[in-house]
């Protein structure tokens, strides 16, 4: 197997495993992974347009969140309300029963995050994620983990 072809099978075979524990812990919280990121990413970031929540996620790339926002719109997670400067741009933020979940859901990672520095521990973490930054860095889904980490996204004002 060419090394490209093993970086491909293992990034793959790294986030299904990931997906599949994180699915499973939300489980029981009534959200699904993606979900779970857009309520995650308005808790750090709210308030947020639609456009500016989409620069965000990493589960949604190239498409609108809108069917995602909805849903949780429709849970009461999420609130929908017209921007401070323009009423017809469309601002979320989450509800308080949204920031309970947001809690609920930080916790569920610290512990996938535990998980995955007790598989890392003594190996080469910085150059992997240096490797893999720059894979990353050429695709949307790349990109909106810098902007996370970096550069704010549309904030709604």
């Amino acid at each position: 197997m060419r090394p490209a072809e093993e970086l491909r099978y293992l990034v793959l075979a790294i986030q299904r495993e990931g997906n599949r524990l994180l699915a499973s812990e939300l489980r029981p919280l009534g959200v699904t992974p993606s979900q779970a990121e857009v309520v995650r990413v308005l808790a750090d970031y709210q308030p947020l347009t639609l456009a500016g929540l989409g620069e965000l996620l990493v589960c949604e790339t190239g498409g609108s969140p809108s069917r995602l926002v909805d849903r949780l719109v429709t849970v009461g997670l999420v609130d929908r309300g017209a921007g401070a400067t323009d009423r017809r741009r469309v601002t979320l933020a989450l509800t308080a029963d949204g920031e309970r979940l947001a809690a609920r859901i930080a916790e569920v990672e610290e512990r996938l995050y535990e998980r995955i520095d007790g598989l890392t521990t003594g190996t080469p973490v910085s150059e992997a994620l240096t490797l893999l930054r720059a894979f990353a860095g050429a695709f949307p889904a790349g990109q909106a983990v810098v902007r996370r980490g970096g550069a704010p996204a549309e904030v709604a004002g």
